[in-house]
């Protein structure tokens, strides 16, 4: 017995103060990417996904989330748990610190709705085309999770649905719309209004909309970016 403890012994290495300092440095940013960083961040998409900007007298319009971006907040929210990029049993379990455990569930619960203003943002407030976008974003989340992948992989998919709609609510209809536009501009927006029986028709805001919900879509990626991090 005594020489099994002596060979346990000559085994230990004894770590030296830098990697002691390593460690240490590594659990005050995990703490504080937990506790400050990601809550923050995901509490400014929640409030900056419903933030339109009127085209007239440029004032800050509130749109609160429709209940389908609620909907397609929970199917994400599955897919993130799906694909790895949250760990519930890591995350939240009765061997951690209470702190632990109520730090993981703000968390979660800003990042529920930082999901569902994420797609609020990118959401036509109203009419077909509010609802042709709906169904895009609940097919494409509904055939995923039938799908494999892991947390790299979902990242880059979200990249690529958040930036098509983008692309084609700020960019594609926001010019179409747009009351300032050339001639062929506001004839071509009116014959899609006529053919469609105005049930494309869109709310018109500011250009400083866009640039709004840009910022917010890349915050709201940036802080899923942190989230893959911290795993590791």
């Amino acid at each position: 017995m005594s020489e099994e403890l002596e060979k346990t012994s000559d085994d230990l290495v004894v770590a030296s103060p830098r990697e002691i300092e390593l460690v240490d440095n590594r659990s005050r940013n995990q703490a504080l990417v937990s506790y400050w960083a990601l809550p923050s961040i995901f509490l400014t998409v929640a409030l900056l996904g419903g933030l339109r900007v009127g085209a007239d007298d440029h004032a800050f319009i509130f749109f609160p989330p429709p209940l389908i971006t609620l909907v397609l907040a929970v199917l994400l929210m599955l897919l993130f748990v799906r694909g790895g990029l949250i760990e519930l049993r890591s995350w939240i379990a009765a061997s951690h610190p209470p702190l632990e455990n109520i730090s993981h569930v703000w968390i979660l619960l800003t990042l529920f709705f930082a999901s569902a203003q994420a797609f609020n943002s990118v959401l036509p407030e109203r009419g077909l085309l509010h609802w042709l976008f709906s169904f895009f974003f609940l097919w494409t989340l509904w055939n995923n999770q039938f799908s494999s992948f892991d947390a790299r992989r979902l990242l880059r998919s979200l990249v690529a649905l958040f930036g098509t709609a983008f692309v084609l609510k700020h960019l594609l209809l926001a010019s179409l719309y747009a009351s300032g536009g050339g001639w062929l501009q506001r004839l071509t927006g009116t014959l899609v209004q006529g053919i469609s029986l105005g049930t494309l028709d869109a709310p018109m805001f500011a250009p400083a909309t866009g640039y709004i919900s840009f910022f917010t879509l890349g915050l709201y990626i940036a802080g899923l970016m942190l989230v893959a991090n911290s795993k590791q």
